[in-house]
């Protein structure tokens, strides 16, 4: 599940539990940049969102590098960094009672200008170059999780061909903040970050998330670390500064990542990712964990994931708009770089598409299940 119940923290609050996070040039208004953060696993269309929590997209300009390094981009000094902030907040619902609810949103973008949007209102709100919606919607990510989980548990590969996608027609909370690129700054190369914190006077960082599956499938697994064996990490890791680590934890993550990554690399019986004397040579951009997106280059689906980082590492210009679109099988390329680096065949989990695709205009997420199946007891 791509950032679905990635700790006991999203266990015990689902609703700040941040399922997914996009990040894409619109489709169809060019010139804009659409952001998506999806919340509560196995939401209902009665859902109302947590009036305690500020959602919060956060951008920053990226400078590349030199040539050869682990980490291709740089996200500015730790402090004074130029980024801009997305906040939105919630009023409590109307009422408990009422069918349908009703529930205000308001965004506040970085001038600290306002939109304010009805929840699941399809038109959303808008104002000053941003369009705002939030409501139920068809969760769309896919992949075989019970063939992955089973793939760390066996050390085997354990997809099938068709998988199936982990209780299909699952619902999440969505919120969808689509920007005019105009409001970056001149800035063309950006990294970008969704979190979820506690709001009041002192607001406390409870999820953040970049690309999908880091913590789940890559920090998840206990097992092969042979540094921390019995640690739960994951929550420790959600309080991180994506785009810098705190110096306090940075070894207890880095084992696991190096335990982990190379787990994943000899599922097929070779090497493809060798050891440099650091750990694996993939942690370091595993921790510098954000989507990059160019706002220059136009909307595409699906060979834009992971592009620019990879291209970059590379020595090579990038040639797409990296991110991450709704419709990306963004899992077959996980797997395949993880485990034969692209250096063999497409690593597939027998599941290719949504059983309902998201559209390519306003608030692109589809329309929520309103019979969703029921969560299992234990996740």
């Amino acid at each position: 599940m791509s950032d679905h119940i990635s700790g006991p923290r999203a266990l015990a609050n689902p609703i700040a539990d941040i399922t997914d996070f996009y990040v894409f040039p619109s489709p169809d208004r060019p010139g804009h940049l659409v952001l998506v953060m999806n919340t509560l696993p196995f939401a209902k269309v009665s859902n109302a969102f947590s009036d305690g929590l500020i959602y919060r997209f956060r951008l920053r300009p990226l400078t590349a590098n030199p040539s050869g390094a682990q980490v291709p981009f740089s996200a500015g000094p730790e402090e004074g960094a130029e980024e801009f902030v997305f906040d939105c907040v919630f009023s409590p619902p109307n009422s408990a009672e009422a069918e349908p609810f009703e529930q205000e949103g308001t965004c506040t973008m970085p001038s600290g200008g306002t939109v304010s949007f009805r929840v699941n209102d399809d038109g959303g709100g808008s104002g000053e170059g941003v369009r705002v919606f939030a409501g139920a919607r068809w969760d769309p990510f896919i992949l075989d999780a019970p063939a992955a989980l089973k793939t760390v548990a066996t050390g085997r590969l354990a997809f099938t061909d068709p998988g199936a996608i982990y209780l299909d027609g699952k619902n999440v909370l969505g919120l969808v903040v689509e920007i005019d690129c105009s409001l970056l700054g001149g800035a063309t190369l950006v990294g970008v970050v969704a979190e979820t914190l506690t709001r009041g006077t002192f607001n406390v960082r409870i999820e953040r998330v970049g690309r999908p599956e880091v913590k789940n499938l890559m920090l998840g697994p206990k097992q092969f670390d042979p540094v921390n064996q019995d640690l739960e990490i994951r929550d420790l890791y959600n309080m991180e500064d994506a785009f810098h680590i705190a110096h306090g934890y940075e070894g207890a993550y880095r084992a696991r990542l190096n335990a982990n990554l190379a787990f994943w690399d000899g599922i097929d019986g070779k090497t493809d990712w060798p050891a440099n004397g650091n750990g694996h040579p993939l942690t370091e951009l595993v921790l510098a964990d954000y989507l990059v997106v160019d706002v220059t280059k136009p909307y595409q689906e699906q060979g834009s994931f992971l592009e620019i980082e990879l291209s970059a590492r590379q020595g090579r210009a990038h040639e797409t708009c990296g991110g991450r679109a709704l419709n990306d099988d963004v899992m077959d390329k996980f797997f395949t770089m993880l485990i034969n680096a692209g250096n063999g065949p497409i690593i597939r989990d027998g599941v290719d598409g949504s059983s309902r695709p998201a559209s390519r205009s306003f608030p692109y997420l589809s329309p929520p299940n309103p019979n969703p199946p029921e969560p299992p007891e234990h996740h």
